[in-house]
């Protein structure tokens, strides 16, 4: 029987799933494994640090529509990736982190950088609160099944990264090849779940006689690749969509009956028209906090004096914050064919609701000029809405933005337009400061042709600022904007509103504000650099930046003030209770 070694082997097997690169960091328990790659037509794109690497992994993912692969050395290695992997996780993103071990003859003796405090060769364990699953590899005849089951893990259901931790000895092992080439008889594609004609029928005819029908959607829209399919039927139904922060951009926000997002980074307008319709279809959406204001039924949803119909690939995920009248299980693009073809059927001309749609664009000029002031503003520090303005046009329509949290991730889902699916690439569910930075490089390597930017504050730029290092040595021409406030600066405004104080949100140094001088570290790293000087420079900057296809990094000096709102958060009665505060503007 033919044998191979165990790490060219997997390098092999990658390359047969058309996996074209590999996001990591070295270390001794794998390098057998960055040894085959360098024979391989797999790109290993090499970080900084592990956290780098996962973020990396996580927005080439989302932009390319392809479960990524990170490699990772035990100990440290695989706890700095944690939070990267778990903001995947909590996202949905489809990942197979593969990881080194100790020596499997050494289990139970503490070798170097094992963490064994209450289980010898345990490590894989670490992740088992947020992967879909951890294998280890306990013998090396085992790892082409575990590895097939990894990606398809990871791909089928709600996506997710899994892990497959390995003994650095078995890497350096002989394998037979026929278990690999075993494997390869395995249907890499599986079909997923649709609606039956029966149901669709229901959910169709209870859409068609509603008064007031909202469809709700969320990112399970753009996991699965349905967004053709929810213009389609918007389109035949004249049904206003409303949508998470996840669902921005699963419709086109110049779309006549986009209503926008929901919740505490809601307007009155588009949260009073969920709240007040007498039917809602979710699809693929958590109602997460945020986006049903705490789920308190005065201010986004009144269910279940709203009837609910929920679709979601996940079974978990209907019911678990309200009561449905119909839940369904079903990937969402499949669902969406069948729910076409009946509206199609039932109701051949489809339906025209003119009022309701004069009313969306009435509602988006008078929102726009609640704003202009803010737009048109040359004050520097600059305004948040200015950036956001003048980012958005200066930018293609099918441009990749990446975010990070505070005014760039929540002044994005409320007034930033997003015009193609999948072109804001924002952490939802764990809301990782220093996501956006990363992402953006892992997006531009996933859509080379695309301009990809990221807005990110100063606070998540500092979290990882040896991304540059990575952008200069692949040289991957992102443009990252550093909306800089000197400041934490969201959760600085609530400190302000609720307990009068900032301590330990601003940055100072012997009492002044301080931040560093981003564009001088770019330059040091070997990447082009500016920092602004004023409001009517930035966009000139910024086209610069775009056309010159090289990494940029623009920092703009931004005011510290709070991201409008008219929804709610309970965060704020946990504060104040009563008093209905928000946030608060801070100085620097």
């Amino acid at each position: 029987m033919k044998k191979a070694l165990i790490s060219h082997q997997l390098v092999k097997y990658l390359e047969d799933r058309g996996v074209e690169h590999l996001f990591g960091l070295c270390g001794h328990t794998n390098i057998a494994v960055l040894t085959a790659l360098e024979s391989s037509r797999i790109k290993f794109v090499s970080t900084r640090h592990e956290q780098i690497a996962a973020h990396m992994a996580d927005g080439y993912a989302r932009a390319k529509k392809q479960t990524a692969v990170v490699l990772s050395h035990l100990g440290p290695g695989l706890t700095n990736a944690t939070t990267g992997v778990a903001n995947a996780a909590l996202d949905s993103i489809p990942m197979v982190v593969i990881a080194g071990d100790v020596p499997s003859h050494y289990y139970g003796k503490h070798p170097h950088q094992e963490v064994n405090l209450h289980a010898d060769a345990s490590q894989y364990e670490i992740y088992r609160p947020f992967v879909k699953r951890a294998w280890r590899v306990d013998r090396p005849d085992l790892f082409p099944q575990i590895l097939e089951k990894a990606f398809q893990l990871a791909e089928s259901g709600r996506p997710g990264p899994v892990l497959v931790s390995v003994p650095m000895d078995i890497f350096s092992m002989e394998i037979e090849v026929e278990l690999f080439e075993k494997v390869k008889h395995h249907a890499r594609n599986v079909h997923k779940p649709s609606l039956d004609h029966e149901t669709a029928t229901r959910i169709v005819e209870k859409l068609i006689q509603a008064k007031n029908p909202v469809l709700y959607v969320g990112g399970g829209i753009l996991l699965a690749d349905a967004a053709p399919e929810l213009k389609e039927l918007v389109d035949h139904l004249s049904i206003p969509v409303a949508h998470s922060l996840m669902g921005k951009g699963a419709i086109s926000d110049d779309h006549p009956f986009t209503l926008g997002m929901t919740g505490f980074w809601g307007t009155k307008f588009i949260n009073d028209t969920t709240r007040q319709a007498d039917l809602i279809l979710a699809l693929g959406t958590r109602f997460a906090e945020a986006d049903a204001s705490s789920w308190e039924k005065e201010y986004t949803f009144d269910i279940p004096k709203t009837k609910l119909i929920h679709i979601d690939i996940d079974p978990s995920e209907i019911g678990r914050n309200y009561p449905v009248e119909i839940g369904a299980v079903a990937d969402l693009k499949q669902a969406l064919k069948v729910l076409n073809r009946v509206a199609k059927e039932l109701l051949p001309a489809g339906k025209q609701n003119v009022a309701l749609q004069q009313q969306i664009a009435a509602n988006r000029v008078a929102f726009r000029g609640e704003n202009q002031g803010h737009i048109q503003s040359g004050a520097f520090p600059m305004t948040p809405q200015r950036i956001l303005q003048e980012v958005r046009e200066v930018l293609p329509r099918d441009a990749i933005i990446t975010t990070d949290v505070g005014w760039n991730k929540n002044g994005v889902g409320q007034q930033f337009p997003v015009y193609e699916p999948g072109t804001v690439l924002t952490p939802g569910g764990l809301a990782t400061m220093g996501f956006g930075a990363p992402a953006a490089l892992g997006a531009k390597i996933a859509q080379p042709n695309r301009v990809v930017l990221s807005l990110v504050g100063d606070g998540g730029f500092g979290q990882n600022p040896a991304v540059l290092a990575t952008a200069a040595e692949e040289n991957i021409p992102v443009v990252w904007v550093i909306m800089n406030n000197y400041a934490f600066g969201t959760i600085a405004g609530l400190q302000k509103a609720h307990f009068g104080t900032t301590m330990g949100t601003l940055f100072k140094r012997d009492g002044e504000p301080y931040s560093p001088d981003y564009a001088a570290i770019a330059k040091a790293y070997g990447i082009e650099g500016v920092k602004i000087q004023s409001a009517d420079e930035f966009k000139s900057v910024l086209e610069t930046a775009i056309a010159s296809n090289k990494p940029f990094v623009i920092d703009v000096q931004m005011q510290n003030i709070p991201t409008p709102t008219a929804g709610h958060w309970n965060i704020m009665d946990i504060y104040s209770p009563d008093k209905k505060v928000h946030h608060a503007a801070v100085d620097a």
